[in-house]
């Protein structure tokens, strides 16, 4: 991939040929636009001389803000106002807009973003329409994606990842949509197709101040005047205010418990072999399978089904999939079982996720219901306590250790999530998570489950900046292997 600067920038002027896009300064290579804009935490425009050591042919930078224009003798600097508004739009043209040629469908909400994107990209692959995937496990498609830092990646790495799974031949994207991508403009260059909502509960509140301005910064999604179709969740507060708004595009509603939805599931039958239940449409009624857990993952199952229907596929033909979707590693994942202790890991790290599925757990529990947690260092403090609560509250057994403590004091956020407690004494706490799971998994029976919040597919953990190769995942297997040595 190549082009012309001044194609890229008609302000400039000569043949000057950019080879890539670029944002970070130690990523640059000879050939590269250098595109410099201030962020969260770093300052693009104090890189500058910098990546054009490293071979920048130009540097574009925003002028917002800058007291003056700068100046580095033999470099092709371009001053562009509001260039971080305008980076979607430029990595666009400069990946060929592959955005025009794909059915893009976005997801977004506070949990469920990755099930849902993945059970619509299984979906669309088994009715024959080949679908990436961009998210928080990664980019690619089904079963072999590459993976990233982030939920949504920067506006040039949204823009590359399109064009690459169009190359890959992609015919649609299922897109997880954060709030922080919305808010910082990584998507805005995008034409959504649909739009999926499926919750709003306490998260990223250090970023967004308040519930209200978190909400905002999701609905922006639903406000792009070409949208097609929006696909709500009734049962959800938000998503019930989304559903009221003025849009000229076609709304799907689904719910639990709301008969006026589009999609309404009431009563259904939830046991260790997945989920049956009846389907009430405007077309009338259907039976719905699924091997997933749990009343969320019903939730999480009409939201892929939604934006499926959207897509014109027949209800029965989307209906006859289902029951090959899988939820993707690390939710609801299931290790052991039969004669030792079933584990479940899932990357549940809010009050609303962890009381989903615990609830989803409980009626799969014989013995103790186990929950084993900690909360991320450098991140809403608030949610701390709340979570602490929700466990106690449906735990049997509650044992608080380590997530990604990142800058953060391990031992302070222990006590954060301590003050929730109201008989703390009954709780255990643990330094080191993977010396707890050892030991909780150890103490466990083949009656109990127990169930390992918080980081779920991560394969690292984040201390004081670095991150070292850690995987709940493969912990738990080792704890089962020593179990089953232990009772042979």
């Amino acid at each position: 991939m190549a082009m012309l600067l001044n194609h890229l920038l008609p302000q400039t002027e000569g043949s000057i040929l950019i080879r890539a896009l670029t944002l970070d300064s130690r990523k640059v290579r000879p050939g590269d636009l250098f595109l410099a804009v201030p962020g969260a935490v770093h300052d693009g425009r104090q890189h500058i001389a910098d990546a054009i050591a490293r071979g920048a042919v130009a540097v574009a930078y925003e002028a917002d803000g800058s007291a003056q224009q700068l100046d580095i003798p033999g470099a092709l600097l371009v001053p562009v106002k509001g260039l971080a508004r305008q980076l979607s739009a430029l990595a666009g043209r400069f990946y060929g807009e592959p955005c025009r040629s794909l059915r893009l469908i976005g997801v977004t909400g506070t949990n469920g973003k990755t099930s849902v994107s993945h059970l619509i990209a299984q979906g669309l692959d088994l009715l024959g329409e080949r679908c990436g995937i961009i998210g928080t496990l990664g980019t690619g498609f089904h079963g072999e994606l590459e993976q990233g830092i982030y939920t949504t990646p920067d506006a040039i790495g949204v823009q590359e990842s399109l064009a690459r799974m169009k190359q890959a031949g992609a015919r649609a994207v299922a897109m997880e949509v954060s709030s922080h991508g919305l808010e910082q403009g990584r998507v805005a260059a995008l034409d959504f197709d649909v739009a999926v909502f499926t919750n709003l509960s306490r998260d990223h509140l250090d970023y967004h101040g308040t519930m209200q301005a978190y909400g905002e910064a999701k609905a922006r999604l639903f406000e792009a005047l070409d949208l097609g179709c929006r696909v709500v969740n009734l049962d959800d507060a938000f998503g019930r205010e989304l559903a009221r708004r003025k849009h000229a595009s076609r709304l799907i509603t689904y719910s639990l418990e709301d008969a006026s939805a589009t999609l309404f599931c009431p009563n259904p039958l939830l046991n260790d072999d997945g989920i049956q239940a009846q389907l009430i449409t405007p077309q009338g009624k259907a039976s719905l399978r699924s091997s997933l857990l749990g009343r969320f993952n019903l939730s999480n199952i009409l939201a892929a089904l939604g934006a499926l229907l959207s897509m014109d596929y027949p209800l029965d033909e989307v209906l006859a999939v289902l029951p090959q979707l899988q939820g993707p590693i690390g939710r609801m994942q299931r290790l052991g079982g039969g004669n030792v202790p079933l584990v479940v890991v899932d990357y549940a790290h809010t009050p609303d996720a962890l009381e989903k599925v615990l609830t989803a757990l409980r009626p799969h529990t014989q013995g103790r219901l186990r929950c084993l947690f900690g909360c991320g260092g450098d991140r809403d403090r608030g949610k701390r306590p709340l979570m602490a609560g929700t466990v106690e509250r449906l735990a049997d057994t509650v044992l608080v250790t380590d997530d990604n403590p990142r800058n953060e004091d391990p031992e302070r956020i222990r006590g954060d999530i301590r003050a929730g407690f109201e008989q703390p004494d009954r709780v255990e706490f643990v330094a080191g998570r993977a010396k707890a799971i050892a030991g909780l998994i150890a103490d466990s029976h083949p009656t109990d489950v127990v169930v390992l919040a918080g980081k779920g597919h991560e394969n690292y953990q984040e201390i004081q900046g670095m991150r070292s190769p850690f995987s709940d995942i493969d912990e738990a297997r080792k704890a089962l292997s020593a179990w089953e040595v232990g009772h042979a």
